[in-house]
């Protein structure tokens, strides 16, 4: 019987109902809690029965259980001996716990703790639990707290009739959501927790897209457990006002989902007309949370890319308190906001909204690429008072911004690290092509000039009220209003300038570009392909850089150190032919530090890579040089790291060669062997003497491999595709050019690759039929058949509707049977294309282009010898109709009447070039006999319109883009 000592020990007897003595065979277990410390809790695991000698009055002190248990009327209040059945581990943590040690809670811990503890009625542990949860799901950094472990929390909690905790976990859920989607249990998320975490104002995502496809993913995670209204509550959930365009109708294909996302595309378009009477009834008259971007106080990243319908007001809407929904200033705004010609009334009510904007300081990263309605001005003055952090502005395809007003932005923004305002490359290179003529003129080759220039007063007046910026990144890719003027601008603001991208800017010369890799010190990233760079750019990275603190290091490390050259990690020059070949090989022997390296199509020759001294490269391109097979094995010896290889349309590769020791070199049996003993390649594209023996040779450095491109003077055939097949399990990227194909061959390879999302077979040998493809490829995103399907047929395109739903990019070459009805197969199968190509593709533009209008998403349209039927306005139609459409490539064999409008500037809207080529007339009987015999009628010339941020550039050249 029980004494009333204070000292009175108790025995109980912990028995895990989990465990069977048949599965328990170690021994029982006796621990008194005199010596709690010497415990060893690891060591007791998977014991059917712990027994525990603890003192009575402690045990009801801190319990509730205990005090009822051995205080009360039942009848084991009077018992030394209890028992209770529990799980042991978890019940020795509570003893520790009451005896004033400390107990670890963690996500897999504190489930059972906080069960036990409530339970057994201890409260400090409650609240210790309690703390640990409010702190854990507070936490701003890295979620700590395992999504699986807090579903199992909030199912707990619920059960339980805890109001608290699961809020807890909705509102961690809201704030992790980007991290919750990427969680193998993620599908596991129980609807009601998830409906409220959609509802919850913390709710965090990049944008509304990544939003959707989650939600997607859960829906298709849980058919078979919920009803068709659960379904629609939680899809009604999504802002369709904010969805990029080009995703909305991917998505009409989808028979589940296609009502719902027409609601979108409609939305959309109401949102990008002009001022109508179907714009102003998307506000309506009440709150306009459908038309707020999701903001909150945890946002980091801001993803709006490919939403036309993203305006100054929409933008200003979100960036505003929400008690300012109903403001009739701030509605009129809005509405006058959607003509774009007429922002005056909006860019002054920006002014007077910068005071009361909300701040979001967590944000540093901002996407606003392809929203072609927005001002890039006014959207910079918004996210200079609402983003004070922001570091990364990507805004590809604004080609209203003028590049001159750059330095204003940069002050605006004065954290920003990394700017991108990529456009289009204009299809006007003068390497590339002959120019007819020009206005305003293009010239073929830029002036010379000096690359120790002295900037003119006005430049340096400019430059003094540019104060020095955090820019470390620049892209201004494809810009050709970009002059030296404003590189040298921009040079002298950007002082931390470490990578810049001027692919494309063809306006500027080659002492322009030495102007900054002088001014800016801290390049170690050039990417200059189809540029004027050339010697005098070549001269300024070879020579010494200014400064005392590099002396100390040239002393150490050779007089090379002293050079930007000595510095450069990527160096991408493809298609600068004003490089000489002793420059070429004097800047090769100095960059011993490179890790991207192209060289594409310049005077590239043995000695240049024979000079490289590097070892460190991961990416080299050569295509279109004069490489031996020989200095390429070379270099590749030296750089075993080398994952990404292009050396297409190098004819020297295949001719014998001799090394020093006046061995013979053959190209097939070491070269290839070679690489496959040193590098692992993840992508890789060759011409000339590759072959299945080559593809052998280098099967165990293509493991990892996900692209390839064989290209003319290569030849795979069967033996080599199926080799492919079995060796690449990773190959998403398929680009053959005159392979010699059959339908077994095809078949047989794409069934090994289901996974493929890019398909490119061009100017091949053999015939193809896709009536046979019966086979699903949903991920392929890109298909390119130019010249191998000539007598595709309606039947076969609609089965590669069905087989491949998921398609972007289409391009058809050569297929003569197809006619206008192809237009509906096409839109209604792909509603989603961002690019179409069609060239000689039989009828299809017969009687005009209509159907083809449906693909809203367009940004690419080609069509070529496809039917004389295209309206004269087409082109204007187009760039009306299709907001996101920014190149169009016609022919004026195609034209109706003979010729196509060409719209003024103000009329193009997203346009940034047009290209009409034209072919020889038909002058008599005997060149319509040769014509008829030719079947396609010969090319004369090219008119290539491009539009910058400032003007029209009309081309007229030989050759057929």
């Amino acid at each position: 019987m029980a004494s009333s000592s204070e000292d009175e020990w108790i025995v109980v007897k912990c028995i895990d109902p989990e465990i069977t003595a048949v599965r328990s065979a170690a021994a029982d277990v006796i621990l008194s809690t005199a010596v709690i410390h010497t415990w060893n809790l690891a060591s007791l695991h998977a014991r059917q029965i712990i027994t525990i000698k603890a003192h009575r009055n402690r045990l009801i002190e801190s319990s509730t259980y205990f005090r009822g248990l051995l205080c009360g009327s039942f009848s084991d209040s009077s018992f030394d001996c209890i028992s209770v059945q529990w799980n042991p581990q978890f019940l020795l943590n509570l003893f520790k716990f009451i005896y004033g040690y400390s107990v670890e809670i963690t996500s897999d811990t504190f489930l059972p703790l906080f069960e036990g503890a409530l339970y057994f009625g201890v409260d400090m542990l409650l609240l210790n639990c309690k703390m640990w949860l409010t702190e854990v799901t507070s936490v701003k950094e890295f979620p700590s707290l395992q999504l699986s472990s807090l579903i199992d929390i909030w199912k707990f909690c619920l059960e339980q009739a805890n109001d608290s905790f699961p809020e807890l976990c909705t509102n961690y859920l809201a704030k992790n959501f980007m991290w919750a989607v990427t969680c193998i249990s993620f599908r596991d998320i129980p609807y009601n927790l998830l409906l409220c975490c959609l509802k919850n104002p913390q709710l965090t995502v990049h944008s509304e897209k990544h939003l959707t496809d989650a939600i997607l993913v859960w829906l298709g995670g849980n058919v078979e457990h919920i009803s068709g209204d659960d379904r629609v509550e939680i899809l009604q959930q999504i802002r369709v006002s904010l969805l990029p365009l080009w995703f909305a109708t991917g998505k009409r294909s989808c028979c589940d989902f296609s009502k719902f996302f027409d609601e979108s595309i409609q939305t959309n378009f109401s949102l990008v007309a002009l001022p109508s009477e179907s714009s102003i009834n998307v506000f309506g008259d009440g709150d306009m949370c459908h038309l707020r971007i999701r903001l909150t106080e945890h946002t980091k990243q801001l993803d709006l890319s490919g939403c036309p319908q993203i305006k100054l007001g929409v933008l200003l809407l979100s960036l505003l308190p929400s008690s300012y929904d109903r403001d009739l200033l701030l509605t009129k705004t809005i509405r006058s906001s959607m003509n774009y010609n007429a922002l005056s009334s909006a860019k002054v009510y920006v002014q007077k909204a910068l005071p009361v904007l909300l701040t979001f300081r967590a944000v540093y990263e901002v996407d606003i690429s392809n929203c072609p309605m927005l001002c890039l001005e006014d959207a910079i003055e918004c996210f200079s008072r609402s983003f004070p952090s922001l570091r990364m502005l990507k805004a590809a395809y604004h080609l209203r911004f003028e590049t001159k007003k750059l330095c204003h932005l940069v002050q605006r923004c004065p954290l920003l690290h990394d700017i991108d305002l990529t456009v289009d490359i204009s299809p006007v290179l003068s390497s590339q092509i002959t120019i007819i003529s020009s206005y305003p003129a293009v010239l073929s080759h830029m002036p010379t000039v000096s690359y120790a220039a002295i900037p003119s007063t006005a430049s340096l007046s400019l430059m003094a009220r540019c104060l020095p910026s955090n820019i470390a990144k620049l892209t201004l890719e494809g810009r050709i209003d970009v002059t030296d003027h404003d590189l040298q601008s921009l040079s002298r603001a950007c002082v931390s300038l470490s990578y810049i991208n001027l692919k494309g800017c063809t306006s500027v010369s080659d002492g322009g570009i030495a102007v900054v890799i002088l001014e800016c010190i801290n390049l170690h990233s050039i990417v200059v392909c189809e540029t004027s760079f050339g010697d005098n750019s070549i001269m300024a990275l070879c020579s010494h850089l200014p400064g005392g603190d590099r002396l100390a290091s040239a002393q150490t490390e050779g007089n090379n150190s002293m050079s930007l050259a000595h510095k450069l990690q990527k160096l991408h020059m493809g298609g600068c032919m004003g490089v000489s070949e002793p420059c070429l090989t004097d800047l090769m022997s100095q960059t011993h530090k490179l890790s991207s390296l192209c060289l594409r199509g310049t005077h590239l020759v043995d000695s240049g890579l024979y000079s490289f001294s590097g070892s460190s490269l991961e990416m080299l391109d050569i295509t279109c040089t004069k490489v031996s097979a020989a200095a390429l094995a070379y270099i590749v010896g030296k750089n075993p790291g080398l994952t990404c290889l292009r050396v297409r349309d190098c004819k020297n590769l295949f001719e014998p060669e001799y090394r020093g020791d006046g061995s013979v070199f053959r190209f097939q049996k070491d070269f290839y062997m070679k690489l496959g003993r040193s590098c692992q390649f993840e992508d890789i594209t060759f011409g000339w003497g590759f072959s299945y023996v080559s593809l052998d040779a280098l099967k165990f450095a293509l493991k990892k491999l996900r692209r390839i491109t064989v290209g003319l003077g290569g030849s795979l055939g069967e033996d080599g595709l199926k080799l492919l097949a079995a060796t690449c399990p990773l190959l998403d990227s398929v680009t053959l050019y005159f392979q010699v194909l059959w339908d077994s061959i095809i078949i047989d390879v794409i069934m090994l690759f289901r996974n493929l999302q890019e398909i490119s077979l061009c100017y091949c040998f053999g015939e193809i039929s896709f009536s046979r493809f019966q086979f699903s490829m949903p991920n392929l995103r890109k298909l390119r058949l130019e010249r191998v399907v000539r007598l595709m047929t309606n039947n076969d395109l609609v089965i590669l509707t069905q087989n491949c739903p998921s398609l972007t990019d289409l391009s058809l070459l050569g297929c003569v049977l197809l006619n206008s009805e192809s237009q509906e197969i096409i839109s209604c199968g792909w509603p989603g294309l961002i690019s179409i190509y069609l060239e000689d593709c039989g009828k299809v533009t017969a009687n005009g282009v209509a159907d083809l209008f449906n693909c809203y998403a367009l940004e690419d349209l080609l069509l070529r010898h496809t039917g004389q039927g295209i309206q004269k306005n087409f082109i204007l139609g187009a760039a009306s109709k299709l907001p996101m459409l920014r190149k169009v490539s016609l022919d004026l064999c195609d034209a109706k009447d003979g010729d196509y409008d060409i719209p003024e500037v103000a009329d193009r809207n997203s346009l940034s070039s047009v290209k009409i080529a034209r072919c020889k007339p038909q002058r008599c009987s005997l060149e319509l006999q040769k014509l008829k015999a030719r079947k396609t009628p010969l090319h004369k010339e090219t008119l290539v319109m491009v539009w910058d941020s400032k003007s029209t550039i009309r081309t007229l050249v030989k050759e057929r883009i």
